[in-house]
């Protein structure tokens, strides 16, 4: 099984997540961070680190991000990889719990 990120990461993208990962499975785009599904090993580590709550088990994806496991699987291969904490978007606190961000993902 595979974790997702999901909707809340857009225009957040704290990377908390990514110094924990043992596998460097995160993939960094302009406004948001993937996680490859064919790299995690389902350690769960990333999850609690993840101030915004955007990390699910592919299996608990809430109801309406399913269509992430798609972007995410899509997008893995084309951004680099992320393997160490950076600054969060600027802007990052005011995107927090907003709904409907999914036009906003630049690819």
């Amino acid at each position: 099984m595979t974790h997702v990120v999901t909707e809340n990461c857009i225009n957040c993208k704290h990377t908390d997540c990514v110094e924990v990962c043992p596998v460097d499975c995160f993939h960094e785009g302009p406004n948001f961070l993937v996680i490859d599904p064919d790299e995690c090993i389902d350690c769960t580590l990333c999850v609690d680190e993840c101030p915004v709550g955007a990390i699910y088990p592919e299996d608990d994806v809430p109801a309406g991000q399913e269509k992430f496991l798609a972007i995410n699987a899509e997008l893995a291969p084309l951004w680099p990889v992320i393997d160490r904490k950076i600054p969060a978007l600027e802007d990052a606190a005011k995107w927090d719990g907003v709904p409907d961000k999914l036009p906003l993902l630049k690819r």
